[in-house]
């Protein structure tokens, strides 16, 4: 229940920026005159946009250039949803790329509603990739997700690659592993 005071009190501080929606604010990009009015304060674009199909208010708000705020508030037949996270790169250099989001969502139904809490991290560089996803349904089960995978060249045309998986879902445990080897003539 806080997760849901947590996206509304988001949405109020939004909502309280007096933005307004135009059918020709849609679009990203807002004319000179508008930015830069001598009768009045500067504003500046705003990162919410509109979906014209589902009516979906979307967020994405780049704190820092390493960082960014994102969410979703919108409605599906009977039901209503809130999606929010934050993601930051932890770093992108010589030993790769590193990136880590958290996030959450809340849906509410007439037969019910959910919350769910969860992480990711994501780690890529030139031979090898790997990810984990923690997830948790609040009141329900844990739910993890890790893969990993790596490539290593075999002379100039080919490539020996190995993957694995794992997915545990409560008391569900899954395991996958693949190996291969790449020519190319």
């Amino acid at each position: 229940m806080q997760f849901l005071y947590i996206i509304a009190s988001v949405l109020a501080v939004v909502a309280a920026q007096d933005y307004e929606i135009h059918p020709q604010m849609i679009v990203n990009r807002y004319p000179e005159w508008y930015i830069r009015s001598e009768y009045s304060h500067p504003r500046f674009q705003r990162d919410l946009s509109v979906d014209k199909k589902t009516e979906d208010v979307t967020l994405d708000h780049k704190t820092s250039p390493d960082g960014r705020i994102f969410g979703t508030l919108g409605s599906r037949d009977e039901a209503l949803f809130g999606k929010a996270g934050y993601q930051r790169n932890v770093f992108d250099d010589h030993r790769g790329k590193l990136d880590a989001s958290a996030y959450g969502s809340r849906v509410l139904t007439p037969y019910g509603d959910s919350s769910n809490l969860g992480g990711r991290l994501d780690y890529k560089n030139d031979h090898s990739a790997a990810s984990l996803d923690v997830s948790k349904q609040i009141g329900g089960h844990t739910a993890v997700d890790a893969a990993a995978g790596g490539r290593w060249p075999i002379g100039r045309n080919g490539d020996f690659t190995m993957q694995g998986t794992y997915s545990r879902f409560g008391p569900l445990q899954d395991y996958g592993a693949r190996a291969g080897l790449n020519y190319r003539w």
